[in-house]
């Protein structure tokens, strides 16, 4: 359903030269799957994503979504992705339904269609006690509502979860992680990016571990324990990260 081989993405910086944001990343994603990018900040887990929702375009490599490349098909691609990020973006005069709404009509949702869709998503997500409220007036935890039910009502195929998470209370962030896990359980193909070692163990089935813009190592959870020979997902992910400085570290010395 997602296929990245060498992606790169590259900018030119007047101080640094040629900047790698990622550089030569690779792996699948397959539907009822949840995979999981982990890394800092900086590390590149935002700009991978941003190349597999077209915004922006990818320097080399291959990524395609739903069969579709990014950079030859991006309306394809486009129609077949729903895409999140921790900024919720709700805007203050729009009521909770109108939000959803206007979304389903710019994927050109039939309106019979949309109008049972939005239906079924305001009582799933249990929205319906905000559903005339302004974005103005609403919680954080509401806005994460409505910016879900948005990402997810035209019914895609496959789901970007960019740090959905960040600044929410514990609460707010346990119910968006189970809403993530339903829709796994209907067989989406999702990719879920963060930079919290328990939500990937808790929710994802496979992980990638990233920094500055190169997969340091991928499996599941126990595959990864065993292969570093570790019983903490934290120790092994600050050993690869140390590891890959020493060696940055080591190798522009003996450049210089």
């Amino acid at each position: 359903m997602i296929h990245v081989e060498n992606l790169t993405k590259s900018f030119a910086d007047l101080r640094r030269g040629t900047v790698h944001a990622l550089d030569g990343v690779s792996f699948d994603v397959q539907p009822g799957e949840i995979f999981g990018l982990l890394g800092p900040n900086g590390a590149g887990k935002t700009t991978c994503l941003r190349m597999l929702s077209t915004v922006l375009r990818p320097t080399s490599g291959i990524a395609e979504v739903a069969g579709y490349n990014v950079a030859t098909d991006p309306a394809k691609v486009r129609m077949r992705i729903g895409f999140m990020s921790g900024n919720t973006g709700v805007y203050d005069r729009m009521t909770a339904w109108e939000m959803v709404e206007y979304y389903g009509r710019l994927y050109g949702m039939p309106e019979d269609a949309l109008q049972a869709r939005l239906e079924e998503l305001f009582e799933t997500l249990q929205m319906n006690e905000i559903r005339d409220m302004l974005g103005s007036k609403m919680s954080t935890g509401n806005k994460q509502k409505v910016s879900i039910a948005r990402t997810i009502v035209h019914d895609p195929p496959v789901m970007i979860f960019d740090e959905p998470t960040s600044g929410l209370d514990v609460l707010v962030a346990r119910a968006v992680l189970e809403a993530i896990a339903r829709l796994k359980d209907q067989g989406k193909c999702i990719i879920f990016s963060t930079h919290i070692m328990r939500e990937v163990e808790k929710l994802c089935d496979r992980i990638a571990i990233i920094h500055k813009g190169r997969i340091l190592a991928m499996g599941t959870v126990q595959e990864l324990e065993d292969r570093y020979q570790e019983s903490d997902m934290e120790e092994v992910f600050f050993d690869l990260i140390q590891a890959y400085e020493a060696e940055l570290a080591a190798a522009a010395a003996e450049a210089g």
